[in-house]
């Protein structure tokens, strides 16, 4: 029922979120909310074409749907088509604003602070809907017919009057319809895989590539920005040690001789596909006669502490080095 002025305001909120005053198409945004943000962290779902399928309405018309639902509750007051078509546009332009915003923030624009920044805004904006929609009188809010549309589907692919021939023609070609789409949507989420590689490089303090820490003292703390970047279409947990080297190069052989290489600092992180990891890491050396701090990249398992010197650093999947000097 309608708000009618008597009923005290927490009164009428809690009534909002009543059965009779929930409309079926926030249900489905409630539901579809959740369940992208299932498909995205759950273990093997988030591998699956299901993540995609889920996620991308949840970026490109969700978050424009439940705004306008927001802004306009009422029945009247702009028809169906442009509130599809309005969906589409402000969730266009709902999302880049929400990376813009959280880009001057701590957080930056990494996963998990748009999936949550995108969740919080659709959900708080469908709940502003349904309130706003439970102080309109039945007649005038807004739903969609989902049970008149059910019923004109059935009618025109079922007519009454049909035969047994048209019916079992009509059932073949919602068949054909759907196996089209799924097709499409297949190729479209499920792309052919490219070349498999992981970046791996490091930044100055100031986030360039430039103004590396090379001169350096001993048992002074040094920074530097450590980047790792996951295009192996699979998650893959990678293993980074810094060590401080002192290698000797013989141009007669054409070989290298590492004569000291003590690890400094290390860390892991897992990434998933198309993810990159960059943060800024603190080290300290505290020995003098080393040349090189050399960056190792290591895939999917940590080598052994007894693999040592030119051997740990060719078993690397990736390295990188600066030459220093420690005084």
């Amino acid at each position: 029922m309608p708000d009618t002025g008597t009923t005290p305001p927490l009164g009428r909120l809690f009534s909002s979120f009543s059965p009779e005053n929930t409309p079926a198409d926030l249900v489905v945004v409630y539901l579809w909310t959740v369940l992208s943000a299932l498909a995205i962290y759950a273990p093997l779902v988030n591998e699956t074409p299901i993540r995609v399928i889920l996620a991308l309405p949840m970026v490109l018309f969700f978050p424009g749907y439940s705004l306008i639902a927001a802004l306009f509750p009422g029945r009247g007051e702009i028809d169906g088509l442009e509130r599809l078509a309005l969906s589409f546009g402000l969730s266009i332009a709902v999302v880049p604003l929400i990376g813009l915003v959280l880009n001057y923030t701590p957080f930056g624009i990494r996963l998990d602070p748009v999936v949550t920044s995108l969740v919080i805004f659709t959900l708080v904006m469908a709940v502003s809907a349904q309130v706003r929609r439970a102080g309109l009188p039945p007649s005038e809010r807004f739903e969609v017919p989902f049970r008149d549309m059910w019923a004109a589907l059935r009618a025109e692919f079922f007519p009454s009057e049909s035969s047994k021939i048209d019916r079992a023609l009509s059932v073949i070609l919602l068949i054909a319809i759907v196996a089209a789409v799924a097709t499409t949507l297949y190729v479209v989420v499920v792309p052919k895989e490219g070349e498999k590689f992981t970046e791996f490089y490091i930044l100055g303090k100031e986030g360039k590539a430039a103004d590396y820490p090379t001169d350096l003292r001993a048992g002074q703390a040094e920074s530097i920005i450590i980047g790792v970047g996951n295009h192996e279409y699979r998650n893959v947990t990678y293993f980074v040690e810094l060590h401080f080297v002192d290698q000797e190069f013989d141009p007669a052989t054409n070989t290298s001789t590492v004569l000291f290489m003590e690890k400094i600092a290390s860390f892991s992180v897992t990434l998933m596909h198309n993810t990159t990891y960059q943060q800024p890491h603190t080290f300290t050396i505290n020995r003098t006669g080393g040349n090189q701090l050399k960056f190792l990249l290591f895939k999917d398992e940590e080598p052994p502490d007894s693999l040592r010197g030119a051997e740990r650093i060719n078993q690397s999947y990736r390295d990188l080095h600066l030459w220093v000097r420690v005084r």
